[in-house]
């Protein structure tokens, strides 16, 4: 396997949307696999295509709920309810998280790893995460849905530290 570069901001493939998944092939596979290993080698918990500079509809995610990894390819969210304001980060904008609001429960529909259509629920952070990856593949970033922006340290972003 191998870890990727990831992609930081203001890159603008990150603002751009990523094309469809017309094929499962055993090197997309590969790339999902290398994704979820640049993934978990920087700490993070979801990790979207244009993040490592490839400009397809797939994401990993894993947060460490006992659910396992999820591969996500071409994903819609159909159904979303019970929004709710929530903190939110991102491997690309180190250092700054913001409050976001989500849907606190999901349906999506993708394709799986065998290239079969599934729907499945998520919910409380799971959902949250799948929520800000498909974000990534429509070249949204979670600051521009941001209520309040802020360091690592906690100060508003923007603002510099008496520190």
């Amino acid at each position: 396997m191998a870890i990727y570069d990831i992609v930081k901001f203001p890159n603008p493939i990150l603002t751009t949307k990523a094309a469809p998944v017309t094929k499962i092939t055993p090197n997309l596979l590969r790339v999902l696999d290398n994704m979820d290993e640049t993934m978990r080698f920087a700490n993070g918990v979801g990790l979207a295509g244009p993040q490592v500079n490839i400009l397809k509809r797939i994401a990993v995610v894993d947060v460490d709920d006992g659910k396992g990894r999820l591969d996500l390819i071409n994903p819609v969210i159909i159904d979303g309810k019970d929004m709710e304001l929530g903190p939110d980060g991102c491997l690309s904008i180190p250092g700054l998280y913001g409050d976001t609001a989500r849907y606190k429960w999901i349906r999506v529909r993708m394709w799986n790893r065998e290239g079969q259509e599934v729907e499945f629920e998520e919910t409380d952070f799971r959902a949250r995460c799948i929520q800000h990856e498909i974000d990534h593949l429509d070249g949204i970033l979670f600051t521009s849905k941001a209520v309040r922006l802020y360091r690592e340290d906690g100060t508003p972003a923007g603002k510099r530290s008496r520190a």
